[in-house]
């Protein structure tokens, strides 16, 4: 049996869940997050890349289906989910959550949800060694401050750049695209070179190499005298000339091992650090 004062807050709680109920109908649905062109972030304001833009990027990258793609400021995912769209397996690196959600809801709409990857993460804070193929839109500041972090990574690979530069680490290659408005229409490659400085040991001379990026300077040692050298790097290819010899071989580690063009012979050729 129900007294009087229970039926009164039975009563009471019933009127305030319609009420409740009422109010909720009564507010319009959440709208989903959309970001705005130029609004703050923590290191640099959200300007989408055209996509034609990130297809020239990716093309000049190379990338397949053997690739690791980390796109470090991943905005609303384009980057990610067009990698992903020709094989790669890809990771955005973004440190606003909304645009992470969104990014998970875009890839849902292109229909790879299950295979593109995003984290909220400082990318300051991030391993991104294991990728193949870095990809940013970035200031050249902080382009700077993530440069020593990238020529630590794998000789061979590629970072690609939406307009801004590395200092004075020069790109590899370039490539534009047609954009009516002018702006952000440069895409910038480079490829990560073996680390070579220093000295050599070879039997067709010793070697004293000179290292800047991707460029090359020194002396090969001949039992005639020093020659000077002028060469490259292109990942963990090497390239030089001295004396009117073609050196070209690959870096593995401390020892380069290739052929040597010379007198109009071509001849093995190998070279040992230190």
């Amino acid at each position: 049996m129900i007294t009087t004062p229970s039926l009164r807050r039975f009563a009471f709680a019933a009127l305030l869940a319609a009420a409740s109920g009422a109010f909720a109908q009564a507010q319009p649905a959440a709208k989903p997050y959309e970001p705005q062109v130029g609004q703050e972030g923590k290191d640099v304001v959200w300007v989408p890349t055209p996509q034609a833009l990130v297809d020239r990027m990716l093309d000049l990258a190379k990338v397949t289906s053997q690739d690791y793609v980390m796109d470090l400021g991943s905005g609303d995912g384009r980057t990610v989910i067009t990698a992903v769209k020709r094989g790669a397996r890809a990771t955005g690196i973004e440190y606003n959550p909304d645009m992470v959600e969104l990014s998970k809801r875009n890839a849902e709409k292109e229909g790879v949800g299950a295979k593109a990857e995003f984290r909220k993460a400082d990318l300051f804070e991030t391993d991104f060694s294991q990728a193949s193929v870095i990809t940013m839109f970035l200031l050249p500041d902080i382009n700077l401050r993530l440069r020593p972090k990238i020529l630590d990574m794998k000789p061979g690979t590629r970072v690609v750049s939406n307009t801004f530069t590395m200092g004075e680490w020069e790109a590899d290659e370039t490539g534009t695209v047609a954009e009516s408005s002018g702006y952000y229409r440069t895409a910038l490659l480079w490829i990560v070179p073996a680390k070579v400085e220093g000295t050599w040991k070879s039997v067709q001379g010793d070697l004293d190499l000179k290292q800047a990026f991707q460029k090359l300077a020194g002396t090969v040692k001949t039992p005639t005298g020093a020659v000077a050298l002028n060469g490259k790097l292109k990942g963990d290819q090497i390239s030089f000339t001295a004396g009117g010899a073609e050196y070209s071989g690959r870096v593995n580690g401390n020892t380069i091992e290739g052929t040597l063009k010379a007198s109009g012979r071509t001849s093995p050729w190998k070279a040992t650090r230190g």
